[in-house]
């Protein structure tokens, strides 16, 4: 599985990316994972969309092409949302609107959200309810929230709540790659038409 790690948090050396790096060491650890890279919005900030990427606008591509060419290669995602005020990061939302070219179309993705306290439901539901109808990502039934993220998935384990969550975090990642399997089996059957639905409904 090639997977393509997207830490939404806007700040640099944030705890999500502190999440996004257990991850992708645990993936490592697990062989679930030939190859995996870290696209972090805090440290590769995109511009906000604009109607110009749809004309082929040359400093868009410039810029896009080479993160379009590393989704396209990716079999699955995991999509880190921390909450802020409630929301999804601005950063993340306008990442979703940059992909309409198949680059993450019917692939699977685990959502994974962070919460410096006990929040971190409202990303799920958001990005479950409006972030993959024209991209067409597909969201896996699990999902992950890590509460109170200063004090879990850090070099020392703190208690029994941090070892459970390591475990759910283990079994999310193994399903991730089985569901990267299934899907490999959609992409290749020849019945996605994105040229004639290049929309969702």
């Amino acid at each position: 599985m090639n997977l393509a790690i997207i830490c939404g948090s806007q700040q640099p050396n944030s705890q999500s990316l502190k999440v996004a790096k257990f991850l992708q060491n645990r993936l490592k650890e697990q062989s679930l994972s030939q190859q995996s890279s870290i696209l972090d919005l805090g440290e590769q900030p995109l511009a906000l969309w604009d109607p110009s990427i749809w004309s082929g606008d040359e400093q868009w591509q410039a810029v896009l092409k080479p993160i379009a060419d590393q989704l396209k290669q990716a079999d699955a995602f995991i999509i880190i949302a921390p909450e802020y005020h409630g929301m999804v990061p601005a950063a993340l939302k306008n990442f979703f609107l940059m992909w309409g070219n198949g680059e993450l179309a019917h692939k699977p993705a685990l959502l994974v959200a962070v919460s410096a306290a006990v929040g971190g439901a409202y990303p799920i539901a958001e990005l479950r309810m409006s972030s993959y109808k024209n991209n067409r990502i597909s969201y896996m039934p699990e999902h992950l929230i890590i509460r109170n993220v200063g004090a879990v998935l850090n070099e020392e384990l703190a208690d029994e709540e941090d070892s459970k969550l390591r475990q759910r975090i283990d079994y999310s990642l193994a399903l991730l790659a089985e569901y990267s399997k299934a899907y490999e089996g959609i992409r290749a059957s020849g019945i996605v038409d994105l040229k004639t639905w290049r929309n969702g409904m």
